[in-house]
């Protein structure tokens, strides 16, 4: 069978694909954001350099596009080769039995014109993070999201919450599962990493601070309990400039990294020494990084947009959840409850391991493999 997979150049659409790795399907992929090749495997066929000029440069058009981009949107089309015409061209030339799209609205909404044009061509779509529960709450975001939804065939999520979702908003095909978006982790090959309780003292925080990441209130949680957590180190990882100028601003004692401070193999370490892990956010699907928390075996605390986390975790069990992004109180007072509670964490952990044995990366690599014979 030939897939063609069109997506942004993103780490877990290279560990899904690699499940493929030992499959007969013929595997190609479309850079859909034209942001250069995937470093994947050499048997995948890259579609990549497809965006070109149809006429020189127009001064005004990153305005334009910046403060009216639907008016940019019709224009665009007579400016520069767009996605649906490189797709258009790529349909025509290798004849895909599947394409499957990951993410919404940046890999999603560029194909939807060809997409209904070649109606005959199976369209698998992989719902990420906040493509449906964030943009649903924009009326021109919405009537995009129904339009895809309507014309995708096949439906893959990380969640059941963005499932029922999808029902809600114009989805009439049929869902393949609830899979992780990174396809799972090497259980055995992690354990050694993995600390007991009592030998934990790192508070891990996620510093994502934009429209979505609330990472800021955290840090300003711990920063009003100092006092109670000197015998902690602090890690912040994946820290955008506000997080980072907060933290020297009040001069404190935390460790810090950046977006691009830690590898993945590093952060994964990183959780296996951490006591708790604390993620906050006001929108996302099921987080990644809650689900390596788990596997590295951290308390997580973790924020519960439309209920997603709730579908792993059960609140003052194996971890909490955060009701208010905003409430810095109650992010406090989930924080020091953890760490005046061994008890609690020893049997968060017990829990969170056996929850793990879902997460194994070959149990999840086997359904992504049957997922797609199903198409045969």
């Amino acid at each position: 069978m030939k897939i063609l997979f069109v997506s942004m150049p993103s780490v877990h659409v290279i560990r899904w694909i690699e499940n493929l790795k030992d499959t007969s399907h013929e595997l190609y992929w479309f850079d859909v954001l034209g942001r250069g090749r995937l470093d994947t495997l050499d048997s995948v066929t890259q579609f990549v350099d497809w965006k070109k000029r149809k006429v020189k440069y127009i001064k005004g058009e990153y305005f334009l596009n910046k403060k009216f981009p639907v008016v940019y949107e019709k224009v665009q089309p007579f400016l520069e080769v767009i996605a649906n015409e490189a797709l258009e061209n790529i349909i025509n030339e290798i004849q895909p039995d599947l394409i499957h799209s990951f993410e919404m609205q940046g890999c999603s909404y560029p194909i939807l014109k060809t997409m209904q044009k070649y109606k005959c061509i199976k369209w698998l779509y992989s719902c990420w993070g906040s493509d449906l529960y964030y943009y649903q709450q924009f009326a021109s975001q919405l009537i995009k999201i129904n339009q895809v939804l309507s014309r995708v065939n096949f439906l893959h999520t990380d969640c059941k919450r963005d499932f029922d979702l999808a029902k809600k908003l114009g989805f009439q095909g049929k869902h393949l599962g609830v899979i992780p978006g990174g396809t799972g982790y090497h259980i055995q090959e992690l354990e050694p990493n993995k600390l007991p309780v009592a030998s934990r003292n790192i508070i891990l925080v996620k510093g994502y601070e934009h429209h979505l990441g609330r990472g800021l209130n955290i840090l300003k949680a711990l920063h009003g309990i100092q006092n109670k957590i000197q015998n902690y180190e602090v890690v912040v990882f994946g820290a955008h400039t506000k997080v980072i100028d907060y933290i020297n601003s009040q001069n404190l004692n935390f460790t810090v990294f950046d977006r691009h401070g830690l590898s993945h193999d590093e952060l994964l370490k990183i959780m296996g020494k951490s006591l708790i892990y604390v993620g906050n956010s006001i929108s996302d699907g099921m987080p990644n990084t809650l689900l390596e928390a788990i596997v590295m075996g951290a308390f997580p605390i973790q924020s519960n947009p439309g209920g997603v986390t709730e579908e792993i975790i059960e609140n003052g069990k194996n971890g909490f959840l955060i009701k208010d992004p905003n409430n810095i109180k109650e992010i406090q007072q989930y924080i020091e409850e953890s760490l005046k509670d061994e008890e609690r964490l020893r049997n968060a952990q017990s829990i969170n391991h056996t929850i793990s044995r879902q997460l194994d990366y070959f149990l999840n690599q086997k359904k992504v493999v049957e997922l797609y014979e199903r198409f045969r």
